[in-house]
């Protein structure tokens, strides 16, 4: 985990709100990486994505996963099955969008840390999951 975000995430913020902080902090996070974000919460019919984002020349599909604790299990835990079959749903909807078959992409998982007292820690799992099927124009 590395200390990333200055600011601190108000204990009061409801958990829209806390999301939303949670998925500014891993935007910042990726691009002191070197990612490029093209683009945030892009929604499809089967499900959504939270971060679009090349690094290099890889498009990369990003889910943000904030908690204030481990007490639940870590956050990339809560990216069931379930979870990365409507993310894969939604990257293929963008990938039909782009219409190129040859682009290179993977799955990614931020994992946010939200304290009150101390900053925002942040960690990326490349790699995370892969498509469930193949991609399908």
């Amino acid at each position: 985990m590395h200390p990333y975000h200055k600011r601190h995430c108000p204990a009061s913020a409801c958990p829209e709100e806390r999301g939303r902080f949670g998925e500014e902090a891993a935007a910042s996070y990726l691009r002191s990486l070197g990612y490029k974000v093209l683009l945030q919460r892009f929604a499809s019919s089967g499900g959504e994505i939270d971060l679009v984002c090349r690094h290099g020349t890889v498009l990369v599909f990003t889910e943000v996963k904030a908690r204030s604790s481990d007490a639940f299990g870590r956050p990339a835990e809560a990216v069931t099955p379930a979870k990365q079959r409507k993310i894969a749903k939604a990257a293929q909807a963008y990938l039909r969008l782009l219409d190129q078959r040859d682009l290179v992409y993977r799955f990614d998982v931020v994992e946010v840390y939200l304290h009150e007292d101390k900053p925002v820690e942040c960690s990326v799992i490349e790699h995370a999951f892969a498509l469930p099927e193949p991609y399908m124009s």
